[in-house]
């Protein structure tokens, strides 16, 4: 039993495995409840109930309209999905023994990470999700605005990873003294039992949603828990999937990322032909462009995505709390300049809802996925085998720095 304990809750698992599973239940969870794996989309509702508590009518905002605003983040699936990825996140990081207050050793990492989380948050919603919606689980509906955000993140990353590395960006590094120790393992015998208590509370809630006839919130927040420890116990993270690229050529996650999104896009196309479903189509035009491109610049910024903003956040690590304030404040900031100040207009307006499926049949936007997914696949190994610690240092700097762990 110790040793089954220590695999499942002590040892991070693959990320390989994580993605693969996160893949299949993404495609599943569509299956029942017609929607897709999301979180900014909820960030948005927030910011607006926000508005609303502060007197702002936010009823008539057609950003508002176009995603819909009815009840409270605790009677809607998508806050279900959110809420869920938190708490599932929390009980493996407890059952790991690994919550710990953790502070930036820099203060200025609070107001990098703040206004990291508003860009990444505007630009998720300006192309009308985030690197799930409009990435990971956007790929397998076969949407073209998926693939151009894909795009547009990873040039928003380089940029990104080129900011972060100057020296007016990092500041002056803190010196301390005395040898270098590696930190000893936090130890604390609570910590595993305050996990099963959450687990079994929540679980409490999951029987509770299906007993009162609240089954679609049963499910959001059965999907929600498994999502979030698919993503803690993998330790899953889109910003270091395109940054470590770009900073130290490692490819892992990467990988994992395309994997998953290769079995999920099978799975989805299954549920899709046998249910009949037709899959979800988001808007393609300059704004996924644009949006992608300050999605990727503001992850890396604020140092992780909306995925690892979450498990870091309750494994204590407090700078990813202004990550996620300003994710609510960069999306409820787009919402008001949606039409307020003529952004759908001028970027989104032009565009158009184009589907693989529509235009290559299902058959032809399966294979098209697989292909171009494969090929992703073979560049990142390719990149990790001949780029890996041979860019980006200066003369004097031993290779041997990019073995540190990167910043995820």
């Amino acid at each position: 039993m110790k040793s089954l304990y220590a695999k499942l809750f002590r040892n991070y698992w693959s990320p390989y495995l994580a993605m693969a599973l996160a893949g299949l239940l993404s495609a599943v969870y569509f299956g029942i409840t017609k929607t897709v794996w999301a979180v900014t989309g909820e960030f948005t509702r927030l910011a607006g109930h926000v508005m609303e508590w502060f007197g702002a009518d936010v009823s008539s905002w057609s950003y508002f309209q176009l995603i819909g605003m009815k009840g409270t983040t605790f009677n809607r699936t998508d806050g279900w999905i959110v809420w869920g990825m938190f708490i599932g996140a929390l009980i493996m990081v407890l059952l790991n023994n690994n919550f710990k207050l953790r502070l930036p050793r820099q203060k200025r990492r609070w107001a990098q990470s703040f206004a990291g989380g508003i860009v990444a948050g505007f630009g998720a919603r300006l192309a009308l999700g985030c690197n799930l919606a409009a990435f990971f689980t956007g790929v397998p509906q076969f949407s073209l605005h998926a693939w151009i955000f894909m795009v547009a993140t990873a040039g928003g990353t380089y940029l990104g990873a080129k900011l972060v590395v100057t020296p007016w960006w990092k500041g002056k590094p803190r010196l301390a003294k005395g040898a270098l120790e590696r930190p000893t393992p936090q130890t604390s015998a609570i910590q595993p039992y305050l996990g099963g208590i959450v687990a079994v509370a929540y679980a409490g809630l999951i029987v509770y949603f299906f007993a009162s006839g609240q089954r679609m919130l049963g499910v959001a927040a059965l999907f929600g828990a498994m999502f979030g420890i698919l993503i803690e116990r993998g330790q899953i993270c889109f910003t270091s999937a395109f940054r470590d690229l770009w900073i130290s050529g490692r490819a892992t996650m990467t990988k994992a990322i395309i994997l998953g999104m290769a079995i999920s896009s099978i799975a989805t196309l299954a549920v899709i032909v046998i249910y009949g479903m037709e899959p979800i189509t988001k808007i393609a035009g300059l704004s996924t462009l644009i949006g992608g491109l300050l999605f990727g610049i503001g992850i890396v910024m604020a140092g992780g995505c909306e995925t690892g903003m979450m498990y870091r956040l309750m494994e204590g690590q407090i700078v990813f709390l202004p990550v996620f304030i300003g994710n609510v404040l960069g999306a409820g900031a787009l919402a008001y300049a949606w039409d307020h100040l003529g952004v759908y207009d001028a970027l989104v307006k032009s565009g158009s809802k184009i589907n693989l499926i529509d235009v290559m049949g299902h058959a032809g936007a399966l294979a098209a996925t697989l292909v171009v997914l494969a090929a992703g696949f073979i560049v990142a190994v390719y990149w990790q085998k001949h780029y890996r610690f041979k860019r980006g240092f200066r003369k004097g700097e031993s290779e041997h720095v990019a073995e540190s762990p990167s910043f995820h």
